[in-house]
């Protein structure tokens, strides 16, 4: 068997990467694709490799022979490379592919090595690699018949999303038998060529043969192995996190701050959502309007803080809504000033966005990652600004609504502003859950802030949705200067103006938060490596023993494709190992445990 790799192309779409080199030559995870694509045929055994080269074709002809010297290469050009599309490099090396059994590369995909070895060992001769169709696929879709065997190959410009749930996506990696090739696959590419031209694609020569019962093409189904095609600069950074070296790939994902969508498989057990709500009515209903909310205007900050105050029960003027708590946060950060004090470790927008504040720690690790009342009086009666988020972010720890009252006075007492960022409290246990949310609140205590994320609790991150409450007319009117007129945008509003047709399954929904957090807890306290600590949130927070806590979080990632928080790097913690473990629905909490079983038995 051997190996033939299409890479003429000019790969405009990677800009500066392809600069000077073609695209098998762009580096992921530190090595070029040519090489990732080497190493994938030495685990299967195969050492013969044609390679098609065009554009700077010398230069890669130069580093194959340095870095694939155990192979036995050969190479064929296609000197009008510029104008002609990959049927035309594949027609060109027609001799060489009827010469074996062939596995078919195209240049700018990466995938698992075993992939390779698993197509060469299958006891199909023709195989075509396809996996499951995701949000992120683009390119020739196919369908397949009960058995397997591909039934049609569906263009870009057929693609139905309505269908979506039955397309397989093709990974451009192929097994083709030496008779598939010399008695079908290269007579109907010449007949293609002749009729249609040298500018298309050697998928329309299987697209006429998958209409044919005895081509045979079955797909090679991709399951859970992780791949990648690389056509512009986004997606060489996914290749990159995919397929990051071992200790590098949690910092891979972690520095994107969300769009996991994007890594198919994924289980992220970092970012804090609501998996329970909003209810397929409520997104049935925002479906609907999708076009009006996605093409039209939404309203200004006046109609934007009419909605949230109906949401919450609030005054208007008593209200921003802001996109994000993390945006309001930040506008805040603008208007204060002085000694602030704040529990570390912490959520970093309260430390970040508030460059006119001395921020003062209130060190959480001396009392056990527990808030210490005698010392949060003393912050409230001493300092300019405290800051308290309750439930705290990462530890859980939480203090009932008389006790923050309490702070409260002393505040009021002492001229002190009290910011509370109340984004998790929703999540505490029904019979300790309150909200400041509340116009008598508010009144009594007008140099207090509320926060609150509804991105978080209410399972709605993508519409980037949070809120700022305080009855000082004077600073809301400020902050209010320093937003957009339209910072919420109209899925956003609209979100606002029906959430009250299903208030009450969120309040169950956070009731089930409540009862899965619990479960958590007993099932992380029974490995030993772990000892959790207790959370009214969304999450829990666990000590790591007997191995660094960025080992289990990489091990976790690899092993498992589970996302957790490594607080080792975070200040507060002194560099020792607590890992933050997110809430989520019964199936993917499952998914948690096995993975953890398996790193208890070794």
């Amino acid at each position: 068997m051997q190996a033939l790799m299409l890479a003429a192309g000019m790969g405009k779409r990677l800009g500066a990467y392809t600069d000077g080199q073609t695209k098998c030559m762009v580096k992921v995870g530190g090595r070029t694709l040519l090489e990732h694509a080497a190493d994938a045929l030495r685990m299967a055994g195969i050492r013969r490799f044609v390679i098609v080269v065009g554009y700077e074709g010398e230069k890669l002809k130069a580093f194959a022979r340095e870095r694939l010297s155990d192979f036995e290469l050969e190479f064929v050009e296609n000197p009008v490379y510029a104008s002609t599309n990959n049927i035309y490099s594949l027609y060109l090396a027609r001799d060489e592919l009827t010469r074996d059994d062939t596995i078919l590369l195209e240049s700018d995909i990466i995938y698992e090595p075993r992939l390779i070895r698993m197509l060469a060992e299958a006891p199909e001769p023709n195989l075509v690699a396809v996996a499951k169709f995701e949000q992120w696929m683009d390119g020739t879709m196919t369908l397949l018949d009960e058995d397997g065997v591909i039934r049609e190959f569906v263009e870009k410009k057929d693609f139905r999303y309505d269908s979506a749930d039955t397309y397989y996506k093709t990974v451009n990696v192929y097994k083709f038998s030496r008779s598939f090739s010399q008695n079908q696959y290269v007579p109907f590419m010449e007949a293609y060529i002749r009729a249609y031209g040298e500018n298309q694609y050697y998928e329309m020569v299987l697209k006429a043969l998958a209409h044919l019962r005895f081509a045979g093409l079955k797909a090679f189904e991709m399951g859970d192995m992780k791949w990648y095609e690389i056509d512009d600069v986004q997606d060489l950074d996914i290749a990159n996190t995919l397929f990051a070296p071992e200790g590098e790939r949690l910092h891979a994902y972690e520095r994107h701050f969300g769009g996991f969508w994007r890594f198919g498989g994924l289980r992220d057990f970092c970012y804090l959502v609501n998996p329970y709500f909003p209810p397929k009515r409520m997104l049935d209903q925002m479906q609907y309007f999708f076009n009006t909310l996605l093409t039209d205007y939404p309203s200004g900050m006046y109609v934007q803080k009419l909605m949230a105050g109906k949401m919450f029960g609030v005054k208007e003027d008593h209200l921003l809504a802001g996109n994000g708590a993390a945006e309001l946060i930040n506008t805040l950060g603008r208007t204060v000033r002085g000694r602030a004090a704040l529990s570390i470790p912490a959520f970093n927008e309260y430390v970040r966005c508030f460059p006119d504040c001395e921020i003062v720690p209130l060190a959480g690790a001396a009392h056990d990652f527990r808030f210490d009342m005698d010392e949060l009086r003393r912050a409230a009666a001493e300092m300019d600004d405290l800051f308290l988020i309750n439930p705290d972010n990462p530890s859980g720890a939480f203090l009932t609504k008389e006790q923050v009252l309490e702070l409260a006075e002393i505040c009021k007492e002492h001229g002190t502003l009290l910011v509370v960022d109340e984004s998790f409290v929703d999540f505490a246990d029904r019979q300790v859950r309150f909200t400041l949310l509340d116009n008598g609140i508010l009144e009594r205590y007008p140099d207090m802030v509320v926060i609150r994320s509804i991105s978080k609790s209410y399972g709605v991150p993508g519409l980037r949705l949070g809120v700022m409450a305080c009855a000082d007319v004077d600073r809301m009117e400020k902050l209010r200067g320093l937003l957009p007129v339209w910072n919420i945008n109209s899925f956003g509003e609209y979100f606002f103006q029906i959430y009250g047709l299903y208030a009450g399954q969120y309040g169950a929904a956070c009731d089930e938060i409540g009862r899965q957090r619990a479960k958590m807890a007993e099932k992380l306290a029974s490995y030993p490596f772990l000892t959790p600590y207790p959370s009214q949130a969304n999450y829990i927070m666990c000590r790591v023993d007997g191995m660094s806590s960025k080992d289990l979080a990489e091990r976790l990632l690899r092993d498992s494709d589970i996302l957790i928080k490594d607080l080792s790097s975070k200040n507060g913690f002194g560099g020792r190992s607590f890992i933050r473990v997110a809430v989520r629905d019964q199936r993917d909490n499952q998914a948690l445990y096995d993975a953890l079983d398996k790193i208890s038995l070794d």
